[in-house]
C-alpha cells in the first residue's frame, strides 16, 4: 500500500486571532487562542482523513511541547519512523490569524531541526511511497543539506513532493536546487512562486518557470481562484476554486498538500487530484485552526454538490 512519507517538521502551534498584526513596538490583545501540535502533522492528517496511510520520518523531542507533539502523532495514528531525541524538546510557532484570515508566522526550532543523514537511512521507503519535503525543514542546518542528499538516493518509484513555504528566498542554493531538481511535483502558493520565479508576469508564467526546475510538474495556489497546473509536456492551466467563506486560513495550504498526495497515490490524474485538493482546502477554510482539513467522506459529498 502507498503511504505518504513526511520528512517535515512537527512543532507546537500557539495560534492566536487578532483583529490586526501590530506596528513594531505596538501591542494587542488576542480574541482567542489555541495551543497544538501543527506545522507538518496538518499534512499528515489531511492525507490520513482522506483516506492514505501515513508514516512520519521527523524528528521530535522532550519536553512539553515534545509531550504534546507525541501525543498529537499517537493520536493521529501516524506511523512514527524516528526515536524522537531525548535532551532537547520540540519547537513552537506563534501563529497571529488577522480579520482578513491571513496568518503570520514566528517559529523558534527545536529538536524537529536535528534530522540528519542517519535518521533518513533508516526510513525503509516503498516503492509507491510518496515522500513529502517542506521547505521549513530544508531551511535549518542539519535538515536541509541531509534531505538534500538522501533524496537523489531514493528509488526512482518514489515520489516526490515539495512545498517550498514562505522561506524558499532564504534556502541555500546547494539545498533547494538538488530538492527541487529531484522533486515530482512542487505545489507553492502565489507568494512562494513569486519568489520563486520573479520574473514572471502571471501565476500562468510563474508555474511554467517553476516546472522546468523540477521533474516537470508544478501547482501554484492561488487562493479562491484555484489551482495553476503544469504537468509534463502541457501548458498551464487554471483548475477553479470553490467559493467559500473563509474564517481562517491557516492549514489551507497543508489540506490541499495532503489531500493532493492521497489522491495522487490512489491512482486520480493530476487534475482530478487538484480539483479534489483544491475542494480540500475550501472546506478547510471554513474552519478555525491549523487541523481543518476534511474527511474523504466530507470532500466526496463536497464535490457532488459542486456538480450537481
Amino acid at each position: 500500500m502507498p503511504r505518504l512519507v513526511s520528512v517535515g517538521n512537527v512543532v507546537v502551534d500557539i495560534v492566536m486571532r487578532v483583529d490586526a498584526v501590530p506596528e513594531p513596538g505596538g501591542d494587542v490583545i488576542a480574541s482567542a487562542s489555541r495551543i497544538t501540535a501543527g506545522g507538518g502533522l496538518n499534512t499528515m492528517v489531511a492525507a490520513a482523513r482522506d483516506g492514505l496511510e501515513v508514516a512520519f520520518g521527523g524528528q521530535y523531542g522532550t519536553g512539553p511541547f515534545g509531550d504534546v507533539v507525541r501525543a498529537a502523532l499517537a493520536a493521529s495514528g501516524v506511523d512514527v519512523l524516528q526515536a524522537g531525541i531525548d535532551d532537547v524538546d520540540s519547537g513552537y510557532c506563534v501563529a497571529l490569524v488577522d480579520a482578513s484570515t491571513e496568518r503570520t508566522f514566528v517559529t523558534s526550532v527545536g529538536a524537529e531541526g536535528r534530522l540528519d543523514r542517519a535518521d533518513l537511512d533508516r526510513i525503509a521507503l516503498r516503492p509507491d511511497d510518496t515522500v513529502f519535503v517542506s521547505g521549513y525543514g530544508l531551511a535549518h542546518a542539519v535538515n536541509g543539506p541531509a534531505i538534500a542528499s538522501w533524496l537523489p538516493t531514493i528509488p526512482s518509484s518514489v515520489r516526490v513532493v515539495l512545498d517550498p513555504s514562505p522561506l524558499v528566498d532564504t534556502l541555500p542554493p546547494a539545498v533547494l536546487a538538488p530538492v527541487t531538481a529531484r522533486a515530482d511535483v512542487v505545489s507553492a502558493n502565489g507568494r512562494e512562486a513569486r519568489l520563486m520565479a520573479p520574473d514572471a508576469a502571471s501565476p500562468a508564467e510563474a508555474v511554467a518557470s517553476i516546472a522546468a526546475s523540477a521533474r516537470g510538474t508544478a501547482l501554484v495556489r492561488d487562493g479562491a481562484a484555484g489551482c495553476w497546473v503544469v504537468g509534463p509536456g502541457t501548458a498551464p492551466v487554471l483548475v477553479p476554486g470553490f467559493a467559500v467563506k473563509a474564517v481562517d486560513s491557516n492549514g489551507a495550504g497543508d489540506a490541499h498538500g495532503g489531500v493532493l498526495v492521497a489522491a495522487l497515490s490512489r491512482g486520480e490524474d493530476l487534475l482530478a487530484a487538484v480539483r479534489r485538493a483544491n475542494a480540500a482546502a475550501a472546506l478547510a477554510v471554513t474552519r478555525p485552526g491549523p487541523a481543518t482539513a476534511p474527511t474523504r467522506a466530507e470532500t466526496d459529498a463536497f464535490l457532488a454538490d459542486a456538480t450537481a
